[in-house]
């Protein structure tokens, strides 16, 4: 009776607030101006449409409180349930003690709006004019000699062509300025690109038809350091007359295989705020694509289909310079003599490039790597081309324009060659689906090794992300509640010169030869030295903006002076080591142990810390104790340590939140003791733990959940799948295997995958070790073989990280050679040759595996994920580092984890790969049920992830952080926890970023950050039960005044993606409209 009595206070109680919350949101309408979504203008006029838009507000908020008193009541059936069932439920939906987090036996199915469902179903390709699998479908690749044009054929014209509409060219100079590749970013700026920058200055100013275009600002940011006013100013008037021109604008031109769109855009964000800062640029922006037909950007590759030719017009390597040309015929300096038979043939290139094009308008770009160093090389190319297009422009007969261009010159000629042309209005250029993977530049050069190259450094990148993600947001609420509280020790911290600088060597290392493993070892070296040092001060900021968020009394923030109280519990020694988990010193004195949510959803997760006594007991902030597991902590295979212990247990985290325990020893712990059973080894020292060693046997390995039961082989390799809702048995079988390269001339090195046939199975004599650990939280088999220590947990709970399986491979190839190491996965599902991958973590690219491509064709990138499926099932491999994939037969994935080369591939590194590192790779396996599949959706060319597939990569990739107090102090007072946001958003919308906005002084902060979310497409022809999430899908509404709980919104304003421009009608926005797969940008203000 007491008990219903509580739930009908409770619910009156939510009643009330619900009704208070809309008497509130009406009485607010006056102030705000929602914007709907589909309507262009301004605020609506008049009273009546202010009272609809009321109405329109009233009517989803009672459809969301709807939705709450329903999840409420859900809860509450839940709860009563539990409380009758007692404490005999072995499965455990509680913890011990009120404290400890509440977890729904019976959870409902995510609420999802029918509507949200239709975005997957309809879309497709309906609008491309080409789709690149069909293309695939209809080329040869019979790699025929195109004579001049290797990869082309011939190319012929008429004289006449012209007569009616002159050939336009643009001649476009450039120099490509890698951050990093043979030398590292310091060294080519001191001693190449500097120069460029200081003789670009003086020799545009000499001619105002010279033109130049730049795209690195990592570099250019340096250099302005550098400079005097007077340089600055004559910059700028180059930018403003149009001569010198910035194309992109990115920190770096990053690589398009490897970097997870995080990065991609934080990159942008960081150049472009650079740009709007120093330089007071605006922008323009469209998505037009031209291709480059010929073999290279160079200048013999960019004039014409003929190189032998167009070299002879790259006036740097005229007779008497460090380099020639290679086609043995050399440049000629123009002069009066020859400048009639120079120009001809330069323009016989022109006219053949044009021939491949749409229009009578030429793009000729004019560079190559570090060009333009020396002033001689200004002079040399612009006076001779300067010499040939006054020849031909003063000879009308030959019917051309040239000149010295940039690339706004050359679209802006397009566009205006297409609104002369294009019928009904429609363009005449062609809509494109799809992308370009995998490339060859020549023969069956692939270049897919890449996908894969130095993936210690892979990992770690995202490993940056995360912690530059988290140290973003918890810097910005820390920040707000600082300004607040006048904390004057957290405002006039460096913390965000520290920030600014993590962005910086992140997006440094998204270059297209950093992430992608393709520099010289000491390059490599300096990347990920960049890295380390960054991933040290996001550890700290994170530490000190959690401190001043969970302290009780800000005002004492101040007085704790000693460096991070709180501290990761993950140290990493040396940019070139895997981090490891410190030992947390108990003592009866109680320390605070903080954990950190960096999901934008309620989460329920598994934490594991280190510590040094076996009597370790947690407790919830209140003091409740919350149940552990205690683990043994392994030095070697089969020894373990006598002074340190693993303790794991649930916590359930608000959004983006902060939840604090205590720990400490004492004689009253009650640890739920982990058991092991060992095969095919021995384990002397059982310390406390229950060890069981068993000789060869022929029983089975399994581990079960209430979710999956999986049994592994004798090896403790994954064979079987059962699905608990079913009963039905899937075949999905993990095994290891060999590439080794091919006995020709050209072999596999940094860029290039060129195998020596299909892969080779991994053999071992002896069975290996295999430790199995069976725990109340998670269990897990760990197969030691001599390259692999790999590792299958399956997570004892009701929730996200219930439903997949958790694979953990520690790759150590150091001793090989000329050797790629791969992990596969074989089903029983019926995939034929169709699989899907993502493109930077952002869509799902269909691929077809093609008997006429050689093998390594056949691999393409994988950022987070690829997936196999037939009409009743899809499985999954989710990725926490990008790495090369494929799927050579029906039913397999297969991802290649490390390679070990030991010569160049030609193309440009002059070394192999043979820095190799022991590595850390992360998967998890997701095995679904598809429902009600049409055989002719499967032709789409787009595929969506489901929901839970979504959340899986999310918490992979964003991992909870724990801290821990460094050493006990007892005047400490923190707050239970930091919810900062109302409720979880709504399942299908990631926070991509928090991100505060610079100041214009230098290293100083606004008070504005950069709002960055995402409403990702999902199928929702998957189930979406017992998933612990507290969210629903709202057709990517937001209501903002519904965001947060600690802060309120002073203002919200749409941008664009890098925030250089707001639309037209920007104003202060009271809803968020977001359409499916769209990425915006708000610039908001918290107080």
């Amino acid at each position: 009776m007491k008990l219903s009595r509580q739930f009908t206070v409770f619910g009156s109680a939510i009643f009330c607030v619900v009704i208070f919350s809309l008497y509130l949101m009406l009485d607010r309408g006056h102030l705000d101006y929602p914007k709907s979504p589909r309507r262009e203008g301004s605020f609506p006029q008049g009273q009546l449409s202010m009272l609809q838009e009321k109405i329109d507000h009233l009517e989803r908020l009672l459809a969301e409180n709807n939705e709450i008193i329903s999840n409420i009541r859900d809860s509450v059936i839940n709860l009563s349930e539990s409380v009758e069932d007692g404490p005999k439920s072995s499965q455990g939906n509680f913890s011990q003690g009120a404290g400890a987090p509440l977890l729904p036996s019976k959870q409902l199915s995510l609420v999802v709006d029918p509507e949200d469902c239709s975005f997957a179903l309809q879309s497709g390709s309906r609008n491309s004019d080409v789709q690149m699998l069909d293309v695939y479908s209809l080329i040869p690749f019979d790699n025929p000699d195109g004579g001049v044009w290797k990869q082309g054929f011939d190319i012929s014209y008429l004289f006449n062509e012209w007569d009616s509409k002159p050939l336009q060219v643009f001649v476009v100079p450039h120099s490509h300025n890698d951050p990093g590749w043979l030398k590292t970013f310091d060294d080519y700026f001191r001693e190449m690109t500097q120069y460029i920058f200081n003789n670009m200055v003086i020799k545009l100013k000499e001619d105002s038809r010279r033109k130049f275009m730049w795209s690195e600002i990592s570099y250019l940011s340096k250099w302005w350091d550098t400079i005097d006013k007077p340089k600055k100013d004559a910059v700028k008037s180059l930018l403003q007359n149009g001569q010198f021109e910035i194309v992109t604008g990115g920190w770096v031109m990053p690589d398009e295989a490897a970097p997870h769109y995080f990065a991609l855009i934080d990159q942008l964000i960081e150049g472009h705020q650079w740009l709007e800062k120093n330089l007071d640029l605006g922008s323009g922006t469209d998505i037009f694509c031209h291709m480059m037909p010929f073999y290279s950007y160079d200048i013999p590759h960019t004039c014409g289909p003929d190189p032998k030719i167009c070299c002879q017009f790259d006036f740097k390597r005229l007779p008497g310079g460090r380099f020639g040309c290679p086609w043995g015929v050399p440049p000629e300096t123009i002069h009066l003599g020859n400048v009639q038979k120079r120009a001809e043939m330069l323009l016989d290139q022109y006219r053949k490039k044009s021939k491949l094009f749409r229009t009578t308008v030429v793009l000729a770009p004019l560079g190559d790597d570090f060009r333009y160093c020396e002033r001689i090389e200004w002079d040399h190319q612009y006076k001779n081309y300067q010499l040939l297009f006054d020849y031909m422009n003063s000879h009308p007969e030959y019917n051309v324009k040239i000149q010295f261009g940039t690339l706004s010159d050359y679209f802006d000629a397009l566009d205006k060659e297409d609104v002369t042309i294009r019928k009904n209005s429609q363009s005449m250029f062609p809509v494109l689906s799809g992308d370009f993977f995998t490339y060859a530049d020549r023969d069956d050069h692939y270049w897919s090794g890449y996908f894969t190259s130095r993936p210690f450094y892979k990992r770690m990148d995202r490993i940056l992300e995360s912690h530059l993600r988290a140290a973003e947001i918890l810097y910005y609420f820390a920040l707000k509640q600082a300004q607040k509280y006048k904390i004057s020790k957290f405002l006039s911290s460096s913390h965000y010169m520290a920030l600014t600088e993590a962005r910086r060597n992140l997006g440094l290392f998204q270059h297209h030869d950093a992430i992608t493993g393709t520099a010289k070892d000491w390059v490599v070296v300096d990347y990920g030295t960049r890295l380390f040092h960054s991933l040290t001060n996001l550890k700290k900021i994170i530490g000190y903006s959690a401190l001043l968020l969970i302290l009780k009394d800000k005002n004492s923030y101040n007085s704790y002076s000693f460096d991070n109280l709180l501290d990761m519990d993950l140290k990493q020694n040396s940019q070139g080591s895997l981090p490891q988990k410190t030992v947390i010193m108990l003592s009866a004195e109680p320390r605070y142990l903080v954990v950190c949510n960096p999901s934008e959803q309620d989460r329920i997760s598994v934490v594991s810390v280190y510590v040094s006594s076996p009597t370790a007991q947690v407790s919830s902030a209140s003091g409740k104790p919350v149940e552990i597991q205690m683990g043994a902590v392994w030095n070697t295979a089969s020894t373990i340590s006598q002074t340190a212990y693993e303790i794991s247990f649930l916590v359930q985290m608000p959004p983006l939140g902060l939840k604090v325990y205590r720990i400490l020893e004492s004689a009253s712990s009650d640890p739920h003791l982990a058991e092991y059973v060992l095969h095919n080894g021995n384990v002397k020292d059982k310390g406390i733990f229950n060890m069981k060693n068993v000789k060869s046997t022929e029983e089975d390995i399994t581990l079960e959940n209430s979710f999956v039961k999986l049994r592994f082989d004798q090896s403790g390799l994954l064979e079987e799948m059962i699905n608990k809702e079913d009963s039905k048995h899937h075949e999905v079988k993990v095994q290891f295997s060999w590439y080794g390269t091919t006995s020709k001339k050209d072999k596999s090195g940094a860029y290039l995958f060129l195998p020596d046939g299909e892969a080779k199975p991994y053999v071992y004599t002896t069975l290996p070790f295999v430790r199995v650990q069976r725990g109340r939280f998670y269990s897990d088999v760990t197969c030691f073989l001599e390259h692999v220590t790999h590792r299958v947990r399956l997570y004892n709970i009701q929730g996200i990280d219930g439903q997949s399986v958790e694979v953990s491979n520690i790759v150590d190839i150091r001793k090989e050679h000329n050797r790629e190491i791969a992990m596969r996965i074989s089903s029983s599902i019926n995939s034929q040759n169709k699989f899907y991958t993502d493109l930077n973590g952002y869509q799902i690219q269909p691929r077809m595996t093609m008997s006429k491509l050689p093998l390594q064709a056949n691999v393409y990138p994988m950022t987070t994920m690829a997936y196999i499926q037939d009409t009743k099932h899809r499985l999954t491999l989710l990725s926490a580092q990008s790495l090369g994939v494929s799927s050579l037969k029906s039913g397999q994935i297969e991802v290649i984890m490390d390679r070990r080369l030991m010569q160049d591939d030609n193309r440009g590194l002059e070394q192999g790969v043979h820095d190799n590192k022991v590595t850390a790779n992360l998967f998890r396996i997701l095995l679904e049920k598809r429902s009600v599949v049409n055989m002719e959706e499967e032709k789409k060319s787009v595929s969506y992830p489901s929901l839970v597939s979504h959340i899986t990569s999310s918490f992979l990739n964003h991992p909870v952080f724990t801290m821990t107090e460094k050493i006990p102090v007892p005047t400490l007072q923190l707050l239970g926890e930091f919810s900062p946001l109302l409720s979880s958003l709504p399942c299908d919308i990631h926070l991509v970023n928090l991100r505060t906005i610079q100041s214009k002084v230098d290293g100083k902060h606004s008070d504005e950050a950069a709002l960055i979310l995402h409403r990702k497409g999902f199928d929702c022809r998957f189930s979406s039960r017992d998933t612990g999430l507290l969210c629903s899908t709202t057709q990517g509404k937001i209501l903002v005044q519904k965001l947060f709980s600690m802060f309120t919104v002073a203002n919200l304003i749409p941008s664009s993606l890098s925030l250089m421009h707001s639309p037209p009608d920007a104003r202060n926005i009271s809803e968020i409209n977001l359409s499916p797969m769209e990425i915006s940008t708000f610039r908001i203000q918290l107080r």
